[in-house]
C-alpha cells in the first residue's frame, strides 16, 4: 500500500449516527408515507438523494433542508472512529500517502477544520463534492485521488462505510477495506476485500 483513501462520514468521523436523526427528521416531515426512509439513503450525496426523493412538487423544499443540513453540520460532533488517527499516522510514518475523499462540501469541511485544527495534517490530499464530475458508486472520485497522489491503483487502499463507497473503490479497481460503523459487517462484505469495525488493531 502507498496510498490510503479515506471516505469521510463513517470512516473518518463516527457522525453516520448524526445524520440518521437529521434526516430521520426531514424524512417524518415530508414523506411521512415512507417510514424508515433515512435509512434507505445511507450513504447517498445530497444530489442523489434530491433527486430520487425531492424533486417534482418537493423541489421547493430543497433550499430549505440545505440550509438546516448546513446549519446543522456546523453543530455536529466530529469524533474519530475509534483508532483513526493513530492508524493514519502510523500509515503516514512509513510513508504512505493519505487522502480524504468525500462527497461533503467545502461548506461542511470548515466546520471540520474548526473543531479540528489537525485535521489536515493527517493528509496529503482533500478532495471535495466539487472536486468530482461523477458522484460514488462511480469510480471517478478514487481515480482522481489516485492520480492526485501520483500512485497507481494496484498500490491504492479505499476505506468505506457506504454501499455506493464501497462499489466506487470495487469500480476504481482497488483493494477496499470495509468499515461497519454505518451498515452490518455481514452485509458490506461482498462489496468489500476486508472488513474492520474501528481501527485498533489495525
Amino acid at each position: 500500500m502507498k496510498a490510503a483513501l479515506f471516505d469521510l462520514d463513517g470512516v473518518v468521523f463516527d457522525t453516520e449516527p448524526q445524520y440518521t436523526i437529521f434526516w430521520g427528521a426531514q424524512c417524518r416531515e415530508f414523506h411521512p408515507e415512507h417510514p424508515g426512509l433515512e435509512h434507505e439513503i445511507k450513504g447517498q450525496t445530497l444530489v442523489q438523494i434530491y433527486d430520487a426523493w425531492f424533486s417534482g412538487p418537493l423541489q421547493d423544499k430543497q433550499e430549505i433542508i440545505t440550509e438546516r443540513l448546513n446549519q446543522y453540520e456546523q453543530q455536529m460532533d466530529y469524533c474519530y472512529v475509534l483508532g483513526f488517527v493513530e492508524f493514519v499516522r502510523k500509515l503516514r510514518s512509513e510513508g504512505v500517502k493519505t487522502a480524504v475523499v468525500t462527497s461533503s462540501n467545502r461548506v461542511k469541511m470548515e466546520a471540520v477544520y474548526q473543531r479540528h485544527p489537525e485535521f489536515k495534517t493527517l493528509f496529503d490530499a482533500i478532495l471535495t463534492s466539487e472536486d468530482f464530475e461523477r458522484s460514488k458508486p462511480d469510480p471517478d472520485c478514487y481515480l482522481k485521488a489516485a492520480k492526485c497522489l501520483g500512485t497507481s491503483i494496484e498500490d491504492s487502499v479505499v476505506f468505506e462505510d457506504s454501499f455506493n463507497g464501497l462499489k466506487s473503490g470495487r469500480a476504481a479497481g482497488m483493494f477496499v477495506v470495509g468499515l461497519a460503523t454505518t451498515n452490518p459487517a455481514e452485509a458490506i462484505r461482498p462489496y468489500a476485500d476486508k472488513v474492520i469495525s474501528n481501527y485498533l488493531n489495525m
